[in-house]
């Protein structure tokens, strides 16, 4: 006899959800159950997932809150659901999107299919050369302040899924355990680190930001990136004045313009004259600001150009440390290529689509670390000399190795 339930969600997709979740990989929830262990009785858990959700007796469990370090000093705070619940959310997910993508603009990038920072950025730049100001704007702790009464009747609006809605409004109030064992209610926000998270937050900013830029705004252009923004102005009057509106806007929405990380910023090149204190920014690890650039002709002129930023540089150059290379003098150098070349190829990936000359000092540090290494490991290349000419004999030879070598970031041989 078939199973009636009162919710038809398939069992496919039950499986289709477990299959990204995988590929996501992640860490353990409150209840300490690893992917691993998930998948030991995989038919069996999954078939549980699929039952209560078709029953509508599922339940999350508390969302294991981890303080995690900020860029900018401080800490956040990360959700992590049991790897049950990221499978849960992963099906609502691939049931929701869809109906949400269809209404997204263009200028929304962040955490949506076949959208990347590198596109927000390439945009911006492209605007910058076009518009005099830029009104660059941070949302305060977004996943935390969301209002979730808001944002339900905006969900409600895309479904008529009543699992969807269901399930939704659970994980928006499911509590947090502290790392003390501690269960705090939440009433607000929507948990970082949560699989359904980043498109409920891009769902509650499609209307206080997005659209209300389009409605009000319609000659400025602008691009969202999650919480981060950047809007192109003709004048200094229209980025105060708009930067004044979102605040208010904002506010009506409970959220909060961080204004330590909002500024209005003069894209100041050789054809803008005027002198103004702010004529460079951040954003998504990329700082823009005047610099020099290379005419098709090979005349020199000053471009408003993004590069790899300072704060990225530096994260950079902490993770490297944070390898203690020196200390791996158990390993050799195909060993320690396997286990950090993936990284530094990703760095590369990121960071060198524009004035990729930018980022070589930090891809030196790491030739500088890998001799710290060769002159630990082996005695008779304790001197720097020696060491550097043995590594750039072997970069010369085999520059596959490492992925900055690829690029004629050698160790000097000599």
């Amino acid at each position: 006899m078939q199973e009636t339930k009162p919710f038809k969600i398939s069992k496919q997709v039950v499986m289709t959800a477990y299959e990204k979740v995988k590929a996501n990989k992640g860490t353990c929830g409150v209840d300490e159950q690893s992917l691993e262990d998930f998948e030991k009785n995989l038919k069996n858990n999954l078939y549980k997932i699929w039952n209560r959700m078709s029953s509508g007796s599922y339940f999350p469990k508390p969302v294991k809150a981890v303080a995690i370090p900020k860029k900018s000093g401080g800490t956040r705070i990360l959700g992590i659901p049991t790897v049950e619940d990221r499978i849960a959310q992963m099906v609502v997910k691939i049931y929701f999107e869809p109906e949400v993508e269809a209404i997204f603009y263009e200028d929304s990038y962040g955490y949506r299919p076949n959208k990347s920072a590198i596109q927000a950025i390439e945009k911006t730049r492209t605007r910058c050369w076009k518009k005099d100001w830029i009104l660059e704007f941070d949302i305060k702790g977004l996943f935390d302040n969301i209002r979730q009464d808001y944002l339900m009747e905006l969900v409600k609006r895309h479904t008529n899924d009543e699992w969807v809605i269901l399930y939704i409004k659970r994980w928006l109030t499911a509590p947090f355990q502290m790392e003390n064992g501690k269960i705090i209610p939440r009433e607000s926000g929507t948990p970082q680190g949560g699989v359904i998270s980043p498109v409920l937050a891009n769902l509650f900013l499609h209307y206080v930001f997005d659209d209300f830029m389009v409605r009000e705004f319609p000659t400025i252009p602008w691009v969202r990136y999650a919480d981060d923004g950047v809007t192109h102005c003709t004048s200094l009057k229209q980025a105060k004045y708009l930067q004044r509106r979102l605040e208010e806007r904002f506010k009506q929405c409970g959220l909060e313009l961080n204004l330590e990380k909002t500024k209005i910023v003069y894209c100041k090149d050789d054809d803008r004259r005027g002198n103004y204190p702010n004529i460079s920014f951040d954003f998504l690890g990329y700082t823009f600001r005047p610099r020099q650039s290379t005419s098709k002709y090979g005349k020199f002129f000053t471009n408003f150009l993004p590069a790899i930023s300072e704060k990225a540089k530096k994260a950079i150059r902490k993770e490297v440390r944070d390898w203690k290379l020196q200390l791996k003098v158990d390993k050799d150098l195909w060993d320690i290529s396997r286990m950090f070349n993936k990284k530094i190829q990703g760095w590369i990936n990121y960071y060198s689509h524009f004035y990729k000359s930018e980022m070589y000092g930090v891809l030196r540090y790491i030739n500088g670390c890998l001799i710290k290494w060769v002159r630990r490991k082996y005695k008779k290349r304790k001197h720097r000399r020696r060491a550097e000419y043995w590594l750039g004999s072997i970069a010369k030879r085999d520059r596959r190795l490492f992925a900055h070598w690829r690029l004629g970031i050698l160790p000097t041989a000599g």
